[in-house]
């Protein structure tokens, strides 16, 4: 008798916890993410003003490429991820608005996690700031992402799968946008979102397909020009940053993933796509499918996708300085301030090549 007098006060008071949780919009779900639309903002979170909606899209993906091990990723058993977003694209050779949401999915960087790389250049280039990825779907649609995008970051976490989305609306004009009704690539920095395609169902890692020769014994480590190249035809050679660009200062606690701490320092020098924009052209083809390829003179080399130099909404933007640095390794040379670690932090470069990956 009292066993089961203990077992029915353990359930009440489990049903009691659940109604309590359940108003005041509590889920104790694996994921810990719940957005029950507070219509009174009775909170101080804008973005759980609305009611969230399920796209429609399969749950999984297959990861393919230069991977050990080949497989297809479920996303039942990953963690849920939230961002926000302002989404614009191009329409009519002008940017057009197309909505601002919460998504709310899963995260490339915990799709990729457990994949083992088998790089096809691994035994002339070890390094893995040359790897990028292709994400297609189920029309032939795709885009590139490159490997520093996604590991590489400060702020992780802001590439994502969309499995849910929650409009959100102005207090004032209560302008209701359409909703997307199919999963979604979402790429956060983006200014264009040219990159989100619909219905991803591929991920394929590839490393650049390029011929740089390696030589690491340089000594010093300097080349007194940089070549710019699209699609490997050379357009300009410059020995000094344009002098209509303003010099920018970006401070920075520079720290390598294999030897930590360089420096506690500022660098200055211009936006790498205030150079680069007169040859190239933010177009869609452009933002989907375009990589850069930047080398130093000892082949030592590394990709950025075209969106992530050229179309960034976070001002975290790529750094091109044309003075010694203090290893005596000039003239030009490489800082990308969204990066957590300074392995894309290229020294004496000599080319920029530009590609469009088929």
């Amino acid at each position: 008798m009292k066993k089961n007098a203990y077992f029915l006060l353990l359930v009440l008071f489990f049903i009691v916890s659940c109604k309590n949780n359940e108003k005041e919009g509590i889920i104790n779900s694996k994921n810990n993410i719940n957005y029950k639309a507070d219509t009174n903002d009775r909170t101080n979170d804008f973005y759980d003003n609305e009611k969230t909606y399920n796209l429609k899209g399969n749950n999984f993906i297959e990861v393919t490429g230069e991977v050990a091990n080949p497989d297809t990723v479920y996303f039942s058993g990953l963690p849920l991820h939230s961002v926000i977003i302002k989404e614009a694209v191009i329409k009519d050779n002008k940017s057009s608005f197309k909505g601002a949401y919460r998504y709310d999915g899963y995260s490339l960087y915990d799709i990729l996690n457990n994949i083992v790389l088998k790089k096809k250049n691994q035994r002339e280039f070890p390094p893995i700031v040359d790897l990028y990825i292709k994400i297609s779907n189920d029309k032939g649609e795709y885009t590139i992402i490159s490997w520093g995008e996604l590991y590489y970051p400060v702020h992780r976490h802001e590439i994502i799968i969309a499995a849910k989305v929650m409009r959100i609306v102005p207090s004032k004009s209560h302008a209701i946008l359409n909703l997307p009704e199919k999963t979604k690539l979402i790429v956060c920095s983006d200014l264009l979102s040219e990159r989100n395609i619909s219905n991803p169902t591929k991920i394929t890692i590839k490393s650049l397909d390029t011929k740089i020769k390696i030589n690491r014994n340089i000594k010093p480590l300097y080349s007194p020009e940089l070549n710019i190249y699209n699609r490997n035809k050379l357009v300009e050679t410059i020995t000094k940053l344009p002098a209509n660009i303003q010099e920018e200062t970006i401070p920075c606690i520079f720290y390598g993933r294999g030897r930590g701490i360089h420096g506690i320092t500022s660098f200055k020098g211009d936006y790498l796509k205030n150079v680069l924009g007169k040859y190239f052209e933010i177009n869609k083809e452009n933002l989907q499918h375009g990589i850069f390829v930047i080398s130093g003179i000892d082949g030592y080399r590394a990709a950025f996708t075209f969106s992530e130099i050229m179309n960034r909404n976070d001002n975290d933007e790529v750094l091109l300085i044309d003075r010694n640095n203090y290893e005596n390794a000039g003239k030009f040379s490489l800082f990308a301030s969204a990066d957590f670690f300074s392995d894309r932090a290229i020294k004496a470069i000599n080319q920029i090549n530009y590609l469009l990956i088929k």
